[in-house]
Parts: C-alpha cells; structure tokens; sequence
C-alpha cells in the first residue's frame, strides 16, 4: 500500500511521463488519418514550426491557426517542443497562445508547466500564467561548471538583517 502523502507526486511523475511520451515519440511516429499537422513558415528566418492535433481551424481574414485537442508543437530553429490541449498561433503578431495543461520543453532540459503560455517569437519570451489558486513551474538547468572555474573566488558576503525599530 502506498502512503497518501506519496499518492500526489507519484500521479506528477506520471502525469510527467505523459506528457513527455508524445513529445518524445513526435518525429518518429505520426498517425496522418488521426492527427492534422500545420507548418507555418516564419518569414525572417523561413525555418518551420509545426503543430499537430486532433482538430484545427484557419481564419484567413485575421491569419490565425486554431488547434484543439493534443496539441503538439515543435519548433527546430528555436529547439522547442510544446503540448496543450489547445493553441492559437497569430501569423501578423508573430504570437503562440497555448491552453490547457501546457508543457514546454527547450534543448538543454529547460522547462515550464502552466495553465496558459503565450510565446512571443520575435522576442524569444514566453509569459505563463497557472491555474487559479496554484502556481507556474519552471526547471532551468544552470551549468555549474562555470562556477567550479571560479572555485578560487571567494563567494559574496551576505549582508546582515537590520533591526527595524
């Protein structure tokens, strides 16, 4: 039998593990009769970003590209992979909003967990917003090996706590 307090986090690794299954398997399983598949070209650069998903719309009129239900996203030239379970991809703001137990992982191990993600592509920014009541997650790997070429400086003196009377 399993503890309650361990119930929580082994349904995050799991849900983690979910998550990180069809990102993983994207370039080398693709189902054509179940999945629609997008790329939009972005101009400066003409690389490709592709969103697959069970549904999607296109509105010419404001050039926006609606996904809805697993939505997965990659993106080489910026080394992202995204899932949602639903995303909109403005063309004229250069814009990706993405809904719905979002999880965006970039080269390296970087990674951010959140209930909506805006990706402004010009920038290279992304804005995340979580559930209400909970919070955003994010993973940075920090390369320490910088810091064991610094061993020989002695690290910063913290500055001690005043008293405020």
């Amino acid at each position: 039998m399993i503890p309650s307090y361990k119930l929580p986090l082994l349904k995050m690794r799991r849900l983690g593990l979910a998550l990180l299954l069809p990102v993983a398997f994207l370039g080398t399983v693709t189902l054509p009769h179940q999945l629609s598949s997008v790329t939009a070209q972005t101009p400066a650069a003409n690389r490709p970003l592709t969103i697959r998903s069970d549904i999607q719309e296109y509105d010419s009129k404001n050039q926006v590209i609606t996904a809805r239900g697993n939505v997965q996203m990659l993106y080489p030239a910026r080394q992202i992979q995204a899932t949602s379970a639903q995303a909109q991809y403005f063309s004229k703001e250069r814009r990706i909003d993405f809904m719905g137990n979002v999880y965006i992982l970039q080269q390296g191990g970087n990674s951010i967990r959140a209930e909506k993600v805006t990706y402004l592509i010009d920038e290279g920014r992304f804005v995340a917003l979580p559930q209400s009541n909970r919070q955003v997650e994010s993973v940075y790997m920090v390369d320490d090996a910088e810091l064991n070429n610094q061993a020989n400086t002695p690290a910063p003196k913290t500055p001690g706590l005043r008293r405020s009377n």
